[in-house]
């Protein structure tokens, strides 16, 4: 089938999107909102559109109409659901014709009343109630309430129950009560204390405090099923399987949340600061955007910040009331509400605004490497060079590290970067021949030794800009000691990485230096330590297995390593050799050898 074609602008944001849940917004070329769409999986629920011609006409005409897309990632599929019904609402698109209803998600709702009611509701009304939800799936929502209704007897009716009405006797026991359903709201058979009891209760089921549900449901499965009742035992235990799953609080929507502007900021070392602007209306993130400010001077994350706000007011009109922020704009804005929330739903919506400046980075990266690589490297290796004090880019990098578990078969790895990835034909193997014992700091220094002697009789030219060995002072000082007597101590610069806390020595410096955590400098030596350590590894535990093996056949006179080996192919184990029948043992190499093998192994 025939593809959509789309713009190179277009076709680039497509191909850069994650793989995460979120909210895709497609716009006309006026910019005006024509559909909005959730995704569990955003690059490939997007991508879907536009790979093939549709059976449906008005997926066709959409497609034809998009000019542009923007996204919002979130952390489930759930808040997926909730954004975009937020979304819908705020934007009414056209193509989002299935949505017109304008229905919401169904709320359960705990009603501000002398003897409160507990039901399901799509309307939110300011009286003091207080709601729990929303349920993008209702059937977990009628579980839940059929479930309470279970565990504690509350009135279903809506009459207003007030001090006055109670005095005047204006209530009738309705059927409820005769079946032990309600205690007798209306009559005053409960006082509003020992029903608000229960209420509490219900509270914190209703907060996801399942703890009481899930051991009353266990309970009573168990007890059907004890009585071999083994339909009802299974209708409990679908309800459990349902309330075990359920998540009662949103990261996206809260209606604790009427309206606020949050700020979130994604900030690494010597990259570009990304800013992400979030609008939440009626507890729903309506508008979100993200701005990236480079850095010309040394400003502040609070100077970004008070540009992004003015940035923001300017553009899109906006008037701000409350913002919740991670730490206090530079600027003072006496009208303002700044908030620096630490949990709760203002910290969740923090977070998620935070997440898409990161995302919005990642984006950048990706559309950098795939349309300019050589840019993406210089600037990773300036940021290197910076980070180790470098005179040049370090676009060549080896890593040294020692492997002698156990005090057998010392081996060392030197594993190979070149313009910060791995160059897995130039790793080597090093088995030790001059240090005797485990001596880390000897074995470093033979290493580097034969390393360096070789690569200076055959390629002088490939030397590494950088060394990293990986081990505190003591692994340094050898390394260091290793290029001096080979007179390229000026040549090549070395750095030790520390396991414990991942600090970075440097020669003569007695105190580590600690790069930001999220540094990329940082992670590309984390690789390199982690690659050295894997191959290093994999080499000693390789010359193990033929240790043992050598030693119970190897050392057999007669038996060279093509008989050991077709044994080892057939019997699988030294062990089952030994147990093994000589005549078995004679089909496969002959009665000679057979009989050699069994002397050797001293079972005749």
């Amino acid at each position: 089938m025939a593809k959509h074609e789309k713009s190179p602008r277009l076709k680039e944001k497509i191909a850069i999107l994650p793989d995460t849940p979120g909210v895709y917004t497609y716009y006309d070329k006026t910019g005006k909102v024509i559909y909005v769409g959730k995704a569990k999986n955003l690059k490939r629920r997007v991508s879907s559109y536009f790979n093939r011609t549709h059976d449906c006409l008005r997926t066709n005409l959409l497609v034809a109409a998009i000019a542009d897309m923007s996204y919002i990632v979130v952390p489930t599929e759930q808040d997926a659901l909730n954004l975009e019904n937020s979304m819908i609402k705020e934007y009414k698109p056209h193509y989002n014709v299935l949505l017109k209803d304008d229905k919401s998600y169904p709320w359960i709702v705990v009603t501000n009343e002398l003897y409160p009611r507990v039901f399901m509701t799509r309307q939110h009304i300011k009286d003091g109630s207080k709601y729990y939800g929303p349920y993008t799936n209702a059937t977990i929502g009628h579980t839940l309430l059929r479930l309470i209704s279970d565990l504690y007897p509350l009135r279903g009716c809506r009459l207003n129950i007030t001090p006055d009405f109670l005095a005047k006797d204006k209530g009738r026991l309705c059927l409820n009560y005769h079946i032990k359903r309600c205690k007798g709201c209306c009559k005053g058979m409960i006082t509003p204390e020992q029903y608000r009891a229960n209420i509490e209760r219900v509270r914190q089921i209703l907060r996801g405090e399942t703890a009481e549900l899930m051991n009353y449901l266990k309970d009573e499965m168990q007890r059907y099923a004890s009585q071999l009742r083994f339909e009802e035992a299974q209708e409990l235990k679908d309800k459990y399987d349902m309330v075990a799953n359920y998540r009662a609080r949103s990261a996206i929507v809260s209606q604790t949340i009427d309206e606020l502007d949050v700020f979130g900021i994604h900030d690494e070392p010597g990259a570009d600061v990304y800013i992400n602007y979030m609008h939440v209306r009626r507890g729903a993130v309506v508008r979100a955007v993200t701005l990236r400010y480079k850095r010309r001077l040394d400003e502040s994350r609070a100077d970004l910040l008070s540009y992004a706000m003015e940035e923001i007011r300017s553009t899109l009109d906006v008037v701000y009331d409350e913002v919740v922020v991670a730490e206090m704009p530079a600027v003072e804005m006496p009208d303002v509400s700044f908030t620096i929330p630490r949990r709760g739903d203002k910290a969740k919506l923090l977070e998620v605004s935070e997440r898409n400046a990161r995302q919005a980075r990642i984006d950048d990266l990706k559309h950098l490497e795939r349309h300019d690589p050589d840019a993406r490297v210089d600037k990773l290796m300036d940021r290197m060079k910076e980070d180790f004090r470098l005179t040049t880019q370090p676009r060549h990098i080896e890593c040294f590290d020692n492997s002698n578990i156990q005090g057998t078969n010392p081996v060392a790895s030197c594993v190979v970067f070149r313009d910060g990835k791995p160059a897995k034909k130039d790793y080597r193997h090093f088995k030790i021949k001059t240090v005797v014992g485990a001596d880390d700091f000897a074995t470093m220094k033979e290493v580097l030794t034969r390393r360096y002697s070789r690569m200076l009789a055959e390629s002088p030219d490939d030397l590494p800009q950088l060394i990293v060995v990986d081990g505190g002072k003591g692994q340094l000082s050898s390394a260091v000691e290793a290029l001096d007597e080979l007179g390229l101590r000026g040549t090549i610069a070395v750095v030790g990485i520390a396991k414990r806390l991942e600090e970075i020595y440097f020669p003569g410096d007695t105190l580590p230096l600690y790069i930001n955590k999220s540094s990329e400098s940082l992670r590309i030596v984390q690789h390199l330590r982690d690659e050295a350590h894997r191959f290093g590894i994999t080499f000693h535990r390789d010359l193990r297995s033929k240790d043992q093996v050598r030693s119970e056949l190897d050392s057999i006179k007669g038996i060279g390593p093509a008989t050991a080996a077709t044994l080892l192919r057939h019997f699988k184990s030294v062990k089952r050799i030994r147990t093994a029948p000589m005549q078995e043992i004679a089909v496969l190499v002959g009665p000679a050898k057979a009989r050699l093998v069994k002397e050797g192994l001293g079972d005749i």
